[in-house]
């Protein structure tokens, strides 16, 4: 299994243009967000008010939370090709058992988010701290690091189960280009939640890599909010915080971190079980 995962890691980080389009989504939020959408959102509120390393704070994050999502999806891709080219088959005829071939795989899919997502952060910071904002401190850090190993696994296991239907190379790419596009949208980055309907911002917190957004705005914006609101009334930071997705309301109830943190660790094992299901079923 280990054998496998080295592998398929090689592969992967070999493929440039894997690597490269597993990153598009990220690069197009970035790119609007430099040229069209940061603009918009500092020109509401005062200048010197710190409001830009708020949206600066709230896209890295948002940035952050996709990243283990697009990233595993171009990793797992080795999957898809080794059946297009019948390298599967190889592996099923040796002595690899199925379950050893099925965990490779998929470590080699957290493995590569864990990296790339640890590599965006260090991006993300640099960005921030060059627009004028703050370093994170060490527990922000700490905290960081956890959620993006809670969110690697739960994206990595819907990718895993998603990817496990394709048999060609072409529906795999198709799958790819349309997640990356769409993937700002349900966990609304491209726009505020709050700029959205009440029916697409159901859906957008049903979406589970959502719940990994707002976990990490809590962590990233929890210094620029109190800068930005410093002496103002609560019900406005309040009111910031649910429109920018910082907070999850459900009916006028707020959903804790601890509940975001449960649906992350419930859509890990419910997918992975699922994904297991699908490929122990076409092990033939």
């Amino acid at each position: 299994m280990i054998s496998l995962m080295v592998r398929n890691l090689k592969l992967y980080f070999r493929d440039r243009n894997a690597v490269f389009f597993s990153l598009l989504g990220i690069l197009v939020i970035i790119m609007l967000y430099l040229l069209f959408l940061g603009d918009v959102w500092a020109s509401d509120y005062p200048q010197g008010s710190g409001i830009r390393f708020a949206m600066d704070s709230w896209i890295m994050a948002g940035v952050l939370a996709i990243t283990s999502f697009t990233t595993t999806m171009g990793a797992v891709g080795t999957m898809v090709e080794d059946k297009t080219r019948k390298i599967k088959k190889d592996f099923v005829a040796s002595p690899l058992s199925h379950s050893s071939m099925t965990g490779g795989y998929i470590l080699s899919t957290i493995i590569v988010g864990i990296i790339m997502s640890l590599v965006a952060l260090v991006v993300a910071e640099i960005f921030i701290v060059i627009k004028g904002g703050l370093l994170l401190s060490l527990l922000d850090f700490v905290k960081l690091f956890g959620l993006i190993l809670l969110a690697t696994i739960a994206n990595s296991a819907i990718v895993v189960f998603m990817v496990s239907f394709f048999n060609t190379l072409n529906a795999f790419g198709t799958a790819s280009t349309l997640v990356g596009t769409l993937i700002g949208f349900l966990t609304g980055i491209y726009l505020p939640i709050g700029q959205f309907s009440p029916t697409v911002q159901w859906l957008i917190k049903l979406f589970p890599p959502s719940h990994a957004a707002t976990l990490m705005r809590q962590v990233m914006m929890r210094v620029p909010i109190a800068q930005l609101f410093a002496g103002a009334p609560q019900e406005m930071v309040t009111e910031f915080k649910q429109q920018m997705g910082v907070e999850f309301v459900f009916g006028k109830q707020v959903v804790p971190p601890s509940v975001s943190i449960l649906i992350l660790a419930a859509t890990a094992v419910v997918f992975y079980l699922l994904a297991l299901w699908n490929l122990s079923r076409k092990k033939n």
